[in-house]
């Protein structure tokens, strides 16, 4: 029997508010969602930041959208505790959880119509190997996986880890079941077949 591998869950000790200038992604999704008209979708975010925009707005553009957000900093899971909290019409449509992304279990996602991975590569370390946690290929195999077919798959090309996200993307691409729409802003977006 193979032994079990054990450590600590590998997680993000910092608070990440809203910083436009420095990563617009999450703004530029909210955009991107309403310029296509996106609505009634069942959308999967990575990351949510302390400051929850994603969730906020599409609850408050009457897109009928719902989101539910990942996120590996305990701090901005308490954000959303407080939010949930003092905002249940958000809360409504917005639902995120704490945990490594690393570690999920498709099992427990149901079927999304957009998936975004804009920290695809920027989080993943030997720390997670102690736990037996996916790779950053295995995480996006099995979003898209997770991903309705016609369904959208969003990366950002601005993150500090894109050019080792694009080597994962670009074998990505040649092996799954998608195309390449194009860009918007700061955004990559692939649709599912």
């Amino acid at each position: 029997m193979a032994k079990e591998k054990t450590g600590k869950m590998h997680f993000w000790d910092a608070f990440w508010d809203l910083r436009v200038d420095e990563c617009p992604c999450d703004i530029h999704f909210c955009d991107w969602l309403e310029k296509e008209k996106l609505k009634n979708k069942t959308i999967f975010h990575f990351g949510t930041g302390g400051h929850h925009i994603v969730g906020i707005r599409t609850a408050e553009n009457g897109s009928g959208n719902c989101v539910l957000g990942i996120t590996a900093a305990p701090q901005e899971y308490e954000t959303f505790i407080k939010l949930a909290i003092e905002r249940p019409e958000v809360e409504k449509t917005y639902k995120t959880f704490f945990g490594d992304i690393y570690s999920l279990d498709a099992r427990l996602l149901p079927d999304f119509d957009v998936v975004t991975l804009f920290h695809l590569c920027e989080f993943r370390t030997e720390k997670n190997d102690e736990y037996g946690a996916l790779t950053d290929r295995e995480v996006t195999d099995l979003l898209t996986k997770k991903t309705r077919s016609g369904g959208y798959i969003v990366f950002y090309t601005k993150s500090f880890a894109f050019d080792t996200a694009e080597k994962v993307i670009a074998k990505w691409e040649k092996e799954m079941p998608v195309e390449k729409v194009g860009m918007f802003e700061t955004l990559l977006v692939y649709r599912k077949k």
